[in-house]
């Protein structure tokens, strides 16, 4: 296995310490920050979160300058993205802090979306993630970052950046959604 690909699967490892940060009751105290109070729990997820978001660039930029690109790093890419993503917005929603019909779009989109890929392995085609599902992963981290964060540091100002991202990634999610399946329906006409 080579590096962008042990890079993709620490990724999916940090996934379970993420959730156990959101989900256990661990009383570490908490911020005020402006009209909200962040969990200190939830700023460390946070982080764990953006760090593991952090790798996806990492390993698709380290595969590419390396050449290092392959069938397992196109297919553990973007599981791990969804695994990650998928968790965080269904975390987000048992706190609260995600209106749950966003979130069964979003992840209705990535269930979709693997539908489509292992009908394409299947045939022998692997399907790369294109820029605008790039674009999607990018609105969508943001938003959890800043979901996760409590809107910090646009608490101060009463700017909802989180929300407004998180409606960002919900377009940007369905948009791509259509780009892909429009770009490949080729695949399912052809499939046996």
């Amino acid at each position: 296995m080579n590096i962008p690909n042990r890079i993709t699967l620490s990724r999916i490892l940090l996934i379970p310490i993420f959730i156990l940060l959101l989900i256990l009751p661990l009383n570490w105290g908490e911020w005020s920050i402006g009209d909200n109070t962040l969990p200190v729990s939830h700023f460390i997820a946070a982080l764990l979160f953006i760090i593991a978001s952090a790798t996806d660039w990492i390993d698709g930029h380290y595969a590419r300058k390396h050449n290092l690109v392959t069938n397992l790093g196109k297919f553990l890419d973007p599981l791990a993205d969804k695994l990650l993503v998928s968790a965080a917005l269904i975390l987000l929603v048992e706190i609260g802090a995600a209106p749950a019909w966003v979130v069964i779009i979003i992840i209705s989109r990535e269930f979709a979306v693997t539908g489509l890929r292992l009908v394409a392995a299947g045939e022998g085609i692997v399907l790369a993630a294109g820029k605008m599902g790039k674009l999607k992963t990018a609105t969508q981290m943001i938003a959890i970052a800043a979901l996760l964060l409590h809107n910090f540091p646009f608490s101060f100002v009463g700017f909802p950046f989180a929300t407004i991202m998180l409606y960002v990634a919900l377009f940007f999610t369905v948009l791509s959604g259509y780009d892909y399946f429009a770009k490949n329906i080729h695949v399912m006409r052809d499939s046996k």
